[in-house]
């Protein structure tokens, strides 16, 4: 029987929401690795909503459950009714949402606060000593909620220009965590808290390479299972 694994979602958009390229990549890499998934995400309302086209925010109200459904092609729960003993890992795609709807750090940075449910979510599965992935933005979440963890969100520099957020790396170290320098195809293990996190779109790379690299940090959390 294959892992059962919980994918959290932040909305459907990059911008304000679960980045849509990163979510699809963690289905297809658990699908692969013969996963059983279920798909989460809170109900609540977003943050805002963002013309995609335009790249402005509107005045539009949307909620992250409803719009995280679209992703999720219509099966998906309240992250209200997630249950830790119903599955060996939780993992989290990035996208702007995870900043703005899972977390506030789009706007207080690493003195954020972290939704309930979401901080419910990750204790739970670190209490269990189950794996938590976490790519992109998301890995602040670990960083915010277990201070002293390992994780990457890329480079700590961005000296060629792929890492234009590299200091995201800073913000995560005055947390106290360590913050270990990775590439776009490489994810890093925090064994002793079980927590795998990779860059993906935090580095401007080729699809395929972000792709790849989600791949590695899959592979990693259903090995940790």
């Amino acid at each position: 029987m294959g892992k059962r694994v919980a994918v959290v979602l932040a909305g459907c958009g990059v911008f304000d929401g679960s980045e849509i390229h990163e979510a699809s990549a963690v289905l297809v890499h658990l699908s692969r690795g013969g996963a059983q998934v279920k798909i989460f995400a809170p109900n609540i309302e977003q943050m805002h909503v963002v013309d995609h086209f335009k790249g402005n925010p509107t005045e539009e109200r949307r909620n992250v459950l409803v719009e995280s459904a679209r992703l999720a092609r219509g099966d998906i729960q309240d992250l209200a009714e997630f249950a830790v003993d119903q599955f060996d890992a939780v993992i989290f795609p990035g996208g702007f949402g995870v900043a703005k709807n899972l977390c506030s750090w789009a706007v207080d940075g690493n003195k954020c606060t972290v939704n309930e449910q979401v901080k419910a979510t990750l204790q739970a599965f670190n209490q269990a000593k189950k794996p938590i992935g976490l790519c992109c933005i998301s890995p602040v979440l670990a960083a915010k909620v277990f201070p002293g963890c390992e994780v990457t969100v890329g480079k700590d520099n961005n000296e060629d220009g792929r890492f234009p957020d590299a200091e995201t790396a800073s913000a995560i170290q005055e947390l106290g965590c360590k913050h270990i320098c990775k590439d776009v195809n490489e994810c890093h293990v925090d064994a002793s808290n079980k927590i795998v996190t990779t860059c993906a779109f935090m580095c401007k790379a080729p699809l395929h390479e972000i792709f790849d690299g989600i791949g590695v940090m899959v592979a990693n959390v259903l090995e940790l299972a």
